[in-house]
């Protein structure tokens, strides 16, 4: 092989070599591109996911435009529950702080709950309406609202109903179980010791004393007394004298505006579109991670299962 032919030879490898580099190059950088593209993707999936269960919330909604807020009270009012006090206050303050805001809505679909919640969130909403006299609160009813969830909507300017709404149950209750005789039936030997003749107050497995039911009547007919003085502060002058209206009966959306309890028909988005004149409906409820939520709940099936009398607005 001559010189010329040696030189062609090394140039065509080079060539050669020059172009496998560059091609491993591009693909090594295809690749690059590929995982960062796949890797945003996937951070923005999970975005909209956290976003959606509620696990990101810088307690801010910025918008352009007014809007209505809206914040959902749903299920029994409890202190450590998805409706406690602490949550919907937090919401109420965040949706009234909001610049934004041309009005709020509190959507309540509830049998009720904790009597010292409900009085919580009641008063809240009527400090909050006195501290932003220009954004009005209204109340919205979805299939139940009722005891504690009517306790919390007294306090609203109006409250709206779908007709078949269940709205009302003004009163209190105190419910358990009585176990007397069960454990000497089983041959079980229970040990009650306690210093002060009431502090066994209303235990299950003892037969019910006289004198501690009475005390637990009076107890209620106080309680029920404040409910009363709630609603009639909330509602003034447009409840109708009806007997039954404080009895712990329930009533239909329809018949609820018949009697007082509730002002006209309407959705949530009824009322943002032709009440507060704002369509566009931003929320406001604050969220509970999954951490939370399953310790709550584990906590709740855990007090259940131990519980034995319990006051609440049902």
């Amino acid at each position: 092989m001559n010189k010329s032919e040696l030189n062609s030879e090394n140039l065509e490898k080079s060539v050669l070599e020059n172009i496998v580099l560059a091609s491993l190059k591009e693909q090594r950088r295809a690749r690059l591109w590929g995982n960062f593209f796949k890797l945003l993707f996937f951070g923005y999936i999970f975005l909209l996911l956290f976003a959606a269960l509620g696990w990101i919330d810088d307690g801010k909604v910025r918008l352009s435009n007014e809007h209505t807020a809206l914040i959902e009270l749903r299920g029994v009012i409890t202190a450590d529950g998805v409706s406690s006090a602490d949550k919907i206050i937090a919401s109420l303050q965040s949706a009234f702080k909001d610049k934004n805001t041309k009005g709020v809505v509190l959507r309540i679909n509830s049998p009720g709950g904790s009597p010292v919640q409900a009085g919580y969130i009641y008063d809240e909403i009527k400090r909050l309406r006195a501290k932003y006299p220009e954004k009005p609160l209204y109340a919205v009813a979805g299939d139940v609202c009722a005891s504690g969830g009517y306790y919390v909507a007294a306090a609203a300017d109006k409250i709206f109903v779908d007709k078949a709404s269940l709205v009302g149950s003004i009163g209190v209750l105190m419910d358990g179980f009585g176990f007397a005789g069960t454990l000497e039936k089983l041959g079980v030997e229970r040990r009650l010791l306690t210093a002060g003749e009431n502090k066994g107050f209303l235990d299950p497995f003892t037969p019910l004393d006289p004198v501690q039911k009475n005390h637990a009547t009076n107890m209620l007919k106080e309680i029920h007394e404040q409910f009363i003085d709630m609603v009639k502060q909330g509602r003034g002058e447009r409840l109708k004298d009806v007997p039954d209206i404080y009895s712990g009966i329930v009533w239909t959306g329809q018949k609820s505006i018949d009697l007082g309890l509730a002002d006209a028909l309407g959705s949530a988005e009824y009322v943002a579109r032709e009440i507060i004149d704002a369509e566009t409906l931003v929320d406001f409820t604050a969220r509970e991670g999954f951490t939370d939520l399953f310790a709550k709940r584990f906590g709740q099936i855990l007090m259940s299962t131990l519980s034995g009398n319990e006051w609440s607005l049902k």
